[in-house]
């Protein structure tokens, strides 16, 4: 009797460990099922697996990452034991030949998925992936950092979305960061964050990435051009060729900085500062050696700065 009790017990864990937990799997997209199991604990996961309806009454044989598997995994439908992190590229060939039919790559991510590997934190205000636009027409770029030890990761997936619109993405061709554009009206007030995913491997982990910002906040315009001097101390430039107009709408303001030679533009160790929405500027020093300085910020928003253009002055020899 407790023989029996005992077999049935059995027979009740194996089908709870097999059917109760499918809500920590689920398809990402095609061929790739990602299974979440909790950080800290030992996890061991049985994924039902298919070939394809095509392959119904067809003799099956799987391999694991290209590998045969021991004892033989058999059949059109299959359930493969996943233990802690170890996933894998499971594929289906026919027998006897090893004719490739089908595959599905199974990914783990831990959860909560809060323990980052792959990415580098830039900071901790700007997270792992940092996004700027040279303006308000809707493209914008977010680039990210693998960290040394992941140099290999690939990114899996993009996605980019504002409210009920997937905005269109190209992945750069290194895999370090993404274009994407929002088709909107400049001069339309923003009511709606844009939401960035991005789901990156390393191996068969997976780590999902999400940034949610206004097209305002990462508007960064691009190095002023035409930078000038004239009658020896008035410098003036013109706003970037990237930037919206009219500009009495889309407004900038200006840094205007004067370094001594031996400085660069970053340096907090200025001569002379000053904030400016003029875009020429005349420099009163007692220097005849020092670095102009100017950059460039939405004056409505306070959004990020432009880089730094500059002139080196050195006398009467003046290079910008």
């Amino acid at each position: 009797m407790s023989a029996l009790l005992l077999m049935l017990l059995s027979s009740a864990l194996c089908w709870a460990s097999c059917h109760t937990h499918n809500e920590n799997i689920e398809t990402l997209m095609d061929n790739v099922l990602v299974l979440r199991v909790p950080y800290g604990q030992d996890s061991r996961e049985y994924i039902p697996l298919t070939c394809g309806e095509s392959h119904q009454n067809q003799s099956i044989t799987w391999k694991k990452n290209g590998l045969e598997l021991d004892p033989p995994l058999l059949g059109n439908q299959v359930r493969v034991l996943v233990e802690e992190m170890d996933g894998g590229n499971y594929t289906c060939h026919l027998s006897p030949d090893g004719k490739y039919l089908n595959h599905t790559m199974i990914m783990v991510q831990l959860d909560p998925d809060n323990r980052t590997v792959i990415l580098e934190e830039s900071s901790p205000k700007e997270g792992h992936i940092h996004c700027s636009a040279p303006n308000y027409k809707g493209t914008f770029h977010c680039t990210w950092k693998r960290t040394e030890s992941r140099r290999n990761a690939a990114v899996l997936l993009v996605k980019a979305e504002r409210h009920l619109e997937t905005l269109p993405c190209n992945l750069d061709s290194d895999g370090s960061g993404v274009h994407c554009h929002n088709t909107t009206c400049p001069f339309k007030e923003e009511q709606h964050r844009i939401s960035l995913t991005v789901y990156i491997r390393s191996y068969f982990r997976l780590e999902v990435y999400e940034k949610v910002f206004f097209l305002r906040d990462i508007v960064r315009p691009a190095k002023l051009s035409n930078l000038r001097i004239s009658d020896g101390k008035v410098f003036s430039w013109n706003y970037p060729d990237t930037w919206e107009t009219p500009c009495t709408y889309f407004g900038l303001q200006f840094q205007v900085k004067v370094v001594n030679n031996e400085h660069s533009c970053k340096s907090e160790e200025a001569i002379m500062e000053s904030i400016t929405e003029d875009n020429e500027y005349k420099v009163n020093v007692k220097s005849k050696r020092f670095i102009f300085c100017v950059r460039a910020q939405d004056k409505y928003t306070n959004g990020p700065w432009s880089l730094w253009s500059q002139c080196i002055v050195n006398k009467h020899h003046v290079t910008c």
